[in-house]
């Protein structure tokens, strides 16, 4: 007999070998049918793994979180099962969960298309209904090895665990896959799911080995969940930022041009220099100064700084010339260091506030670029912060409430605020313990005396120091860092910056490095995603389009308007093409544009516009001086 002990702190004592799902069954059958797994002394266990020794239970129920995880897991695995039958020289690389679904990386020793996914999923389905028991068994790892010798891509992954180490396999029927587990104990738990996707993986991530095909899919405990989750992924499909981008004219991208490369097309720079102006009269406010530096730079400076050491596989080829090595600049701060260094520097100067809009250069791997969201090429408004150490609080804080500030004018919503620290045992980080202990306290300070909840996550900080990163979810629903203040004491003693004190002595400054809202690039791919591409009136593109009934009888007044409104700063246009008014009505509704004026008899006679609101089916007849102060309030005020 074995004791069992439940979260509640009771005993049981049970038949050694016994599994979850027997004693979820001997609580009750409805338990039974509701459990998919559970945690066995803090380990993961499938839901027929026998238990063998004395243990705390934790039942992981079809309600918890975990057991979303669990069964898109074993998704995963019926999904290589499947593709085994129908490819039987397929090998695989990894399979794991993800946030919501699952992928596999393949090589099913030809090209699995689009349309393939049918079958696969068909057979899928045909598994599930076999309802076979998933089983786990263990194998040395030089056993193991020879169980997957025909598997080059399981040999690698076995071969670099450790020896000695117990390895787990999965088994299903005629399939066996290497897996840690947990598992959801038969196939026929897993009967509400859908294929979603192809896509190209380096194995890996290394895009100097093989390509693999990603298979996506996602797996849920009912058809209606199913259906809900399907009809989320058809309206986001309406938001993508690369759809909504060729619609309404904002970017292109060009193999020709470049892969990574974005052209901003004229509605796109319309709204990356109206966020230019909002964030430069932002930071004006704020006490930055706006600088300018090259978007190349030599070796030597990023030697100096580090980031020669740490990012230089992600920068683009060096260039000589005239005896000069140079790289296409990957980041900012090492020009920021030399301005500062330009002058001579007094402990009353401080704080010193650069900031820059900075294009940047990073050679991504071509299999991970997307749209906007991934680009080679990216601009952004960049700051680095020069305070001396009694400073570092308030200037941290108030770099956190700008970003605050500006991701609220924006409509974004914050996901969750990280902590990034230091992993000691990677040899990424610099290694001034000192340093590090100074850096990582004072930021663990401050989060604590602003009570701002956060998450720490040890190993993500940058190589000079820790950091904050603010988090926002899209509308897609990808988690991704839009801002970041990052501490640094390296690069002031890298770059032996200094500022005379008080006491006539020379002191380091202290750098805190501050992005505010991401990179143009990305924040439009969000920015689009977010508002479908109905842009609020302060960042549309075009606010105001003038169309007249009658070129000839309303021509005339329709320019007017039009010229008054551009006297006004609103962006507006008028639409003299020679074209049906409905035409040229559903074109400006195609384009999203904020107001459509429709200008006939009425308004010229009484001196009046017609509009009508994006979204809506409502005519409104106004005075033009009260269209143009209605207009103007909804600009300062962002859609608030």
């Amino acid at each position: 007999m074995i004791k069992i002990t439940f979260p509640d702190g009771s005993v049981k004592e049970f038949n050694k070998g016994i599994t979850i799902e027997e004693i979820a069954g001997s609580i009750s059958s409805g338990l039974r049918k509701q459990s998919v797994a559970g945690y066995v002394n803090g380990e993961l266990y499938d839901l027929n793994r026998p238990i063998e020794n004395d243990g705390t239970i934790k039942i992981i129920t079809k309600k918890d979180q975990e057991a979303f995880s669990v069964l898109n897991h074993s998704a995963a695995h019926l999904l290589a099962q499947a593709v085994k039958r129908i490819y039987p020289n397929a090998k695989f690389g990894v399979g794991p969960d993800i946030r919501e679904g699952f992928y596999y990386d393949i090589d099913a020793g030809e090209v699995i298309k689009e349309e393939d996914l049918v079958k696969i999923e068909k057979m899928m389905k045909r598994i599930s209904q076999e309802q076979t028991v998933i089983t786990r068994s263990e194998l040395p790892k030089k056993e193991a090895l020879e169980f997957f010798k025909d598997d080059k891509y399981k040999v690698e992954l076995i071969s670099d665990l450790p020896e000695g180490e117990v390895i787990s396999l999965y088994n299903q029927g005629e399939f066996t896959d290497l897996c840690r587990g947990g598992h959801i104990g038969s196939t026929k738990n897993i009967r509400f799911f859908k294929l979603l996707s192809l896509a190209g993986a380096y194995w890996r991530g290394d895009s100097d080995r093989d390509m693999l095909q990603r298979i996506y899919g996602t797996a849920w405990f009912s058809e209606d969940d199913l259906k809900r989750h399907l009809q989320v992924l058809s309206e986001r499909k309406e938001r993508d930022h690369r759809k909504l981008g060729r619609e309404l004219k904002i970017f292109e991208l060009s193999a020709d041009a470049g892969q990574g490369l974005a052209l901003w097309l004229p509605a796109g720079y319309t709204v990356r220099k109206v966020l230019e102006d909002y964030v430069y009269k932002l930071e004006k406010k704020a006490g930055y100064l706006h600088i300018s530096t090259p978007m190349l730079g030599t070796k030597k400076l990023y030697e100096i700084s580090g980031h020669w050491d740490h990012y230089r596989e992600n920068m683009f080829p060096v260039m000589e010339r005239d005896g000069e090595t140079f790289v296409l600049r990957p980041m900012s701060c090492p020009h920021h260091m030399i301005v500062y260094k330009s002058s001579l520097r007094s402990y009353r100067d401080l704080p010193i506030r650069y900031a820059e809009i900075v294009t940047q250069h990073r050679y991504e791997a071509s299999g991970s670029l997307s749209g906007l969201e991934r680009v080679r090429a990216m601009t952004l408004t960049d700051a680095h912060i020069f305070v001396r150490e009694d400073q570092i609080k308030k200037e941290v804080l108030d770099a956190y409430n700008l970003i605050l500030q500006a991701i609220d004018d924006l409509g974004l919503k914050i996901e969750y605020i990280e902590l990034a620290l230091r992993d000691k045992s990677k040899g990424k980080f610099h290694n001034d313990d000192k340093l590090w202990e100074m850096s990582e306290k004072l930021l663990i300070e401050l989060l604590a005396e602003e009570n701002i909840e956060h998450t720490v996550m040890v190993g993500e900080a940058a190589f000079y120091g820790p950091k904050i990163d603010i988090q926002v979810r899209t509308a897609m629903g990808h988690v991704i860092t839009m801002s970041t203040v990052q501490l640094d004491f390296l690069l002031p003693e890298r770059f032996d910056l200094n500022y005379i004190g008080s006491d006539g002595e020379k002191h380091r400054p202290v750098v805190i490095h501050r992005g505010l809202i991401s990179t143009w690039e990305r924040l439009m791919s969000i920015l689009l995603e977010q508002y479908k591409g109905a842009f609020p009136t302060w960042l549309a593109p075009v606010q105001i389009k003038v169309i007249p009934v009658s070129l000839e009888a309303h021509g005339e007044y329709a320019k007017k308007l039009n010229d008054l409104f551009i006297d006004y700063d609103l962006r507006s246009e008028l639409d003299m093409r020679e074209e049906k008014l409905g035409y040229k009505i559903r074109d400006a509704q195609t384009l999203k544009i904020p107001y459509q004026l429709v200008v006939g008899d009425n308004e010229v006679n009484d001196d009046k516009v017609t509009y009508r609101k994006h979204g809506s089916k409502e005519q409104v007849t106004v005075l033009v001086d009260d269209f143009i102060s209605m207009v103007q309030k909804e600009i300062i005020a962002k859609g608030k």
